[in-house]
């Protein structure tokens, strides 16, 4: 049940006080009521017929290890004159939660009846989507990958060491979608 004190504190397992989190504001610069969170890299055609949508409003997974998914799809975005957020990807339950989220378009790879190969972390997409009452919609992908990357991926960022050599790393490119969690599988 939701409290509609404001001043309303939550205390944590050590007996502190923080904010209530359900009051945390959007932060400056996000669209104030996004319509769709794109998740994945997609095709050309995808963004062409995104421009026929007049979508103006899109959240856009930054899409780890390699970040591919931000550079690409904000590029796609800004030729067609589309200003995109760019989210990381730890963050869909939050915009879900604050209830931003109106459709989820993940990138797929390959399908078939019973769901999809799509990239790493569009099942948690799914899961949210489905769980939210949100519809998921998948495209076809604008890239292929193998099934897994380099653990360097995962220690480095922006070619920077982030972890060290000794650390493993555990890094999957693409995951199975269950169809139970799609709305519709698109064609483009």
């Amino acid at each position: 049940m939701l409290n509609q004190n404001k001043n309303r504190k939550v205390v944590s397992s050590r007996g502190e006080g923080r904010p209530d989190v359900r009051r945390v504001p959007i932060a400056v610069g996000a669209p104030p009521r996004s319509i769709v969170l794109l998740h994945g890299v997609f095709s050309k055609e995808f963004f062409y017929q995104l421009k026929k949508k007049k979508i103006k409003e899109i959240f856009v997974m930054e899409g780890r290890p390699n970040l591919e998914a931000a550079q690409i799809n904000c590029r796609e975005l800004f030729k067609r004159n589309i200003i995109p957020t760019l989210i990381s990807d730890n963050m869909a339950g939050f915009l879900f939660f604050k209830n931003l989220v109106k459709e989820v378009w993940i990138a797929y790879q390959f399908s078939d009846l019973d769901g999809a190969v799509c990239d790493i972390g569009a099942l948690i997409s799914a899961v949210l989507g489905k769980q939210h009452k949100v519809p998921v919609y998948l495209f076809p992908s604008g890239r292929k990958t193998g099934f897994m990357g380099k653990e360097k991926d995962l220690r480095m960022f922006k070619n920077k060491m982030i972890a060290s050599k000794e650390t493993r790393a555990y890094a999957p490119l693409v995951e199975w979608v269950p169809g139970k969690y799609i709305t519709k599988i698109m064609p483009i």
